[in-house]
């Protein structure tokens, strides 16, 4: 029997998700910066500068960033440590050719790797990175549990893994105003600024269904990971969660 799973508020095959991930982000891949902009009205960049405050980059770290599309991530990581070497990772190519394109790919290049493929079976030996990030990707993968154990396969022992998602507001007035807008307001700026609403729908709907911090954490404890740990940035609109290789 072919085992179910949610693409946004849709029940689909485990089959099928990955195919309709992919044909969302190709959709949006030439317009994602902006309309990551637009959604947050720039928070995104904040939330992304504090989980490179919470890492600590340092010289000569390996970074694996899963999910990392056009290289927000792995750009910042790179300034940050002031000499290191990123992988990005994506299914979408779509999304790494967008991120090529960007000017701090070029004077980076030496130091960037670009791959595409599945974040539940990564191409990547056993202990082979420092730090493995995910930002705003996770919620995606088809099953998050092993995605989560395979990046405890390729960290190092002493490795970081560094969520960055769309979370829950613990105040239920708060999260009922947060949810009027996601659900009137994105999809409408993904018809406007990407002439695609069914992608922005979907992305809106996989926020809902992603677990709450409580819950994530101990999937995280679950892949193997200790002190795991959380933070919340604007009151759980996004979290940011922490776990090592031990």
């Amino acid at each position: 029997m072919t085992q179910k799973t949610h693409f946004g508020f849709k029940t689909v095959d485990e089959d099928a998700k990955a195919g309709m991930v992919h044909g969302v982000f190709t959709n949006v891949a030439s317009k994602y910066d902006v309309m990551n902009d637009a959604m947050s009205m720039g928070v995104h960049r904040i939330w992304k500068d504090a989980m490179m405050d919470w890492l600590a980059p340092r010289k000569g770290m390996k970074l694996l960033d899963v999910a990392g599309g056009t290289g927000d991530i792995a750009f910042r990581f790179l300034k940050r440590a002031g000499g290191g070497h990123a992988t990005v990772f994506d299914m979408t190519q779509s999304m790494l050719d967008a991120g090529r394109q960007r000017a701090d790919a070029a004077s980076m290049q030496d130091s960037l790797d670009w791959v595409c493929g599945d974040a539940m079976a990564l191409p990547f030996e056993d202990n082979s990175f420092d730090v493995y990030t995910i930002s705003f990707g996770i919620r995606n993968v088809t099953r998050i549990q092993d995605a989560i154990n395979e990046a405890y396969r390729v960290l190092k022992p002493g490795g970081r893994f560094l969520v960055l998602e769309f979370s829950s507001i613990p105040n239920p007035a708060m999260q009922w105003a947060y949810d009027r807008y996601s659900f009137n307001v994105i999809p409408r700026l993904g018809q406007l600024i990407a002439n695609d609403r069914d992608s922005y729908q979907y992305l809106v709907e996989s926020i809902r269904k992603f677990p709450k911090q409580e819950q994530f954490v101990q999937m995280i404890r679950d892949g193997k990971f200790s002190q795991v740990k959380y933070r919340n940035l604007s009151l759980g609109i996004a979290a940011l969660h922490s776990g090592w290789k031990t």
